[in-house]
């Protein structure tokens, strides 16, 4: 049986059927900036130790890394809007290149501010890559499946967060390197060496990384992308960016998604950013062992994916948004509370539930969005920025109460409360609020 060919539907955004290999591309890309953030979570680790940084010091990391979501992801939008979701592709990875190449100038200089200048330059071409690859996945194929073709996209993310943790924890980190009592109580020119080693040790994964983005972007150079960036006629004109922004503050539905990704991102980052610390902490454990305890977060980020895939066919989307947060306060609760070995478990049990998170709300809060689509998505993109935020109360509230890093996760599991309301709000209203193809939602 022959398929039919590949068709634009008749407003411009969505396709009769989805092209594969077109796909299964963009969502590789999904594993590349997985791997960049997961990165993070061992940089936290390493840079304490290295540059001898407090928990709120390191947390830095994730601020720097995720401002760069915040500032690049509307010029992104602009860049979509002006020429293709592909342009823009290929723009986000030209950008992640040269923010790997800008390590190897951090690690010359020993200086910790570099190193934050070279994440938040990754980050923004994140951003743009972000910024297209989520919506695109929405729109390549059938409206009616965008919500659970974003979820199979965001399957290939656990892939790369555990190449990333992989790599970066068993080339970083090494049984021979000292601990921070050790650097602390040696003569200034010992421990100056030792750190440098360290630092030094950073730069193998992000060559690894380069070579991989240099075959990603002739992949993508090369291959037939379809437009998805609606139907234009003569008789009518592109919204402006100020049109488009104030329709979007006037759906309150779109601002409450926007809320809510802001949290859940914050909430996610926090949660595996002080994973290895908090293994550490309550195992007696040095960073190479506690590695595994994010490794594991991961593939149980997967197997949650997984899950929620096979149960959306059944539940509507928002349901299972609805469930998964009120799991993933439970078990925090239990992170927070129990005061042993079990509570990181309990905090790697969490990720089976993080899964759906992201693209259940994205697919929710852009859905019927029309011309206001690539806007919409890159405002979501921006609210990454709340990874680099969260994780600061974090850090304070771990510092402020002694290094109780257990207490630390009462952070995350507020931002969930939020997040369950936001889910109950769509079931409530998914009927009601579901706009005609091509229009813009403004209830």
């Amino acid at each position: 049986m022959t398929k039919p060919p590949l068709q634009q539907t008749p407003d411009g955004f969505y396709l009769n059927r989805t092209p594969w290999f077109a796909f299964i591309l963009l969502c590789s890309i999904f594993a590349l900036w997985a791997a960049a953030a997961s990165m993070n979570d061992v940089l936290i680790a390493h840079f304490k130790k290295a540059f001898l940084l407090s928990d709120f010091q390191t947390a830095f990391v994730q601020s720097a890394f995720y401002l760069g979501y915040f500032f690049v992801a509307i010029p992104a939008a602009l860049v979509v809007r002006r020429f293709s979701y592909k342009t823009t592709i290929l723009i986000g990875l030209m950008l992640y290149m040269f923010g790997c190449l800008l390590f190897f100038p951090a690690a010359s200089t020993a200086k910790y501010g570099m190193f934050l200048l070279a994440l938040f330059v990754i980050a923004s071409g994140l951003a743009f890559l972000e910024t297209a690859c989520n919506t695109y996945s929405t729109l390549m194929g059938p409206r009616e499946t965008g919500t659970r073709r974003l979820n199979i996209s965001q399957t290939f993310h656990p892939f790369g967060a555990m190449a990333g943790v992989y790599v970066g924890s068993f080339v970083m980190f090494k049984d021979t390197d000292a601990t921070h009592e050790q650097l602390t109580q040696m003569s200034a020119s010992d421990a100056a060496v030792q750190q440098l080693q360290m630092i030094q040790s950073t730069l193998l994964p992000y060559k690894w990384m380069i070579a991989v983005l240099v075959l990603m972007f002739i992949l993508i150079a090369i291959t037939r992308f379809p437009s998805c960036k609606g139907v234009q006629t003569a008789t009518k004109k592109t919204s402006s960016l100020g049109q488009s922004l104030s329709r979007l503050w006037a759906n309150k539905r779109f601002t409450f998604g926007v809320l809510a990704q802001f949290l859940y991102v914050g909430a996610q980052v926090g949660v595996w950013s002080f994973t290895i610390r908090l293994a550490m902490q309550l195992g007696g454990m040095n960073e190479r062992s506690a590695s595994w305890f994010l490794l594991t977060t991961f593939a149980a980020y997967f197997v949650g994916k997984l899950i929620a895939n096979v149960l959306m066919r059944k539940l509507h989307p928002a349901k299972v948004l609805a469930i998964y947060g009120v799991l993933c306060i439970v078990l925090l609760a239990y992170t927070i509370l129990v005061p042993n070995i079990t509570a990181v478990y309990a905090a790697v049990g969490v990720s089976v539930f993080l899964g759906p998170c992201w693209p259940t709300i994205y697919g929710l809060t852009i859905d019927g969005l029309g011309e206001d689509t690539g806007v919409g998505g890159s405002l979501l993109v921006m609210s990454i920025v709340g990874g680099g935020v969260i994780p600061i109360f974090q850090g304070l509230l771990s510092d402020y109460s002694g290094g109780n890093m257990q207490l630390a996760y009462s952070v995350p599991l507020l931002c969930f409360i939020v997040i369950v309301a936001y889910a109950v709000r769509c079931l409530r209203n998914s009927a009601s609020e579901r706009a005609p193809v091509g229009a813009a939602v403004t209830s």
